[in-house]
């Protein structure tokens, strides 16, 4: 009875030894499938290749935004999205500055940017370049982002607004429509750089064939 103990206790510790290691071995195979990619392995554009690469037809116009920090994470985002330029008008700070540096990480660099002292004036000279001209904002008869519709042989300036005030209602009355994104909670109030994302995501994706996903060697493979 002794012996048959000590065999079965032997038993239970060599099944539960090899659980373990059974376990080690799918929790290292999950993490080398799943593991982070370095920054050598991400096909990241110099910015001389950024300034040569072909543009989305997409610029952003800043209406009187005062965060600093909003204006460098929407030059970041400009960025990822190989946005045409940003137009930095009224109270918006422009580059170079630090607290625009501290979210832009160097995007001040690569993406073309401009200031107008007055919003109007720039939505004055897109228009005359014949750029059309869409304010994101909650107003009368504006369109759910995803029912906008690009045009492909049409160029956009996309008019996003101060952080309280959103955009001005002279900059309105200028605008050709009006695109808002549909919201579900109790703030119907989105931070404008994270605006800015939704946006350009949802247009580039309508407008950019995206390629499939890349198959990286030890990525997350169906």
């Amino acid at each position: 009875m002794k012996v048959k103990l000590n065999t079965h206790l032997l038993f239970i510790e060599y099944t539960d030894r090899k659980i373990t290691t059974i376990n080690r071995l799918f929790s290292y195979f999950r993490i080398k499938r799943m593991r982070k990619l370095l920054n050598r392995e991400l096909e990241r554009k110099t910015v001389d290749q950024f300034r040569k690469t072909e543009k989305s037809p997409f610029i952003i116009v800043l209406d009187n935004v005062r965060s600093q920090s909003n204006v460098g994470s929407i030059f970041r985002t400009a960025d990822a999205f190989l946005t045409e330029a940003i137009y930095l008008c009224g109270i918006t700070s422009k580059p170079p500055h630090r607290e625009i540096q501290k979210t832009a990480l160097g995007a001040t660099e690569s993406v073309t940017w401009k200031y107008f002292s007055e919003t109007a004036d720039a939505v004055s000279e897109l228009k005359d370049k014949g750029y059309k001209i869409i304010a994101i904002e909650q107003v009368e008869g504006s369109v759910y982002l995803q029912d906008l519709h690009i045009e492909n042989d049409q160029r956009y300036a996309l008019v996003f607004g101060h952080e309280v005030n959103g955009v001005d209602q002279k900059i309105l009355n200028n605008c050709d429509l009006c695109a808002e994104i549909p919201q579900f909670g109790t703030k119907h109030s989105f931070n404008i750089a994270i605006s800015v994302g939704i946006v350009l995501w949802e247009l580039n994706r309508n407008f950019i064939p995206l390629p499939p996903s890349p198959r990286r060697e030890g990525g997350n493979q169906q």
